[in-house]
């Protein structure tokens, strides 16, 4: 049950969104642009990471919800199991491991992060924009992970099949 009286019982964000349009339009716009924006990480890719990130933190509201937004993109869902078992280099390819390892290491320690990380991302055959790209990502799934728990937001399997449905067929910006 969500911590603010105001929300619903079965609240969603877009029921947190509806709180304040004000704040809610730039997160949704900024949020929109970095998932499905231009990027040299695919859409599945992005939506992958956020759901990593999220099961780093324990976070099982986003995480529930992006694995399935993930897996309509085309991630299978025995990737999605290895990756939460295994961590990257047992369900990825080496290129995506480096980036997953990137995000996880800057969810778990950020203050550890260092030019060597950097550099494994690059020798992946990454770019700058892909590991900029990484770090808007990892570090907005942390913020998010925290305001959806921060506010007692609950994962609701019904809830987020319909929520995955939005965002994959007209993406973050258009559903509020």
């Amino acid at each position: 049950m969500p911590y603010l009286k105001s929300l619903p019982e079965d609240a969603s964000m877009l029921d947190v969104y509806r709180l304040d349009l004000e704040l809610a339009r730039p997160i949704l716009r900024y949020q929109q642009q970095l998932l499905r924006g231009p990027s040299p990480l695919s859409v599945a890719q992005r939506e992958l990471i956020g759901a990593y990130v999220s099961t780093l933190n324990a976070c099982r509201f986003c995480f529930g919800l992006h694995a399935l937004v993930a897996r309509r993109f085309g991630v299978e869902e025995t990737l999605i199991e290895q990756l939460v078992q295994k961590g990257p280099a047992g369900a990825v390819d080496d290129n995506f491991a480096a980036i997953l390892t990137f995000a996880g290491k800057l969810t778990r320690e950020p203050a550890k992060i260092t030019a060597s990380d950097a550099r494994k991302v690059h020798a992946a055959g990454w770019d700058d924009t892909a590991l900029f790209h990484t770090v808007l990502i990892t570090g907005f799934f942390n913020f998010f992970n925290r305001l959806t728990d921060g506010l007692g937001l609950e994962f609701d399997e019904q809830m987020h099949q319909r929520a995955a449905a939005g965002l994959h067929e007209i993406g973050y910006e258009g559903r509020l």
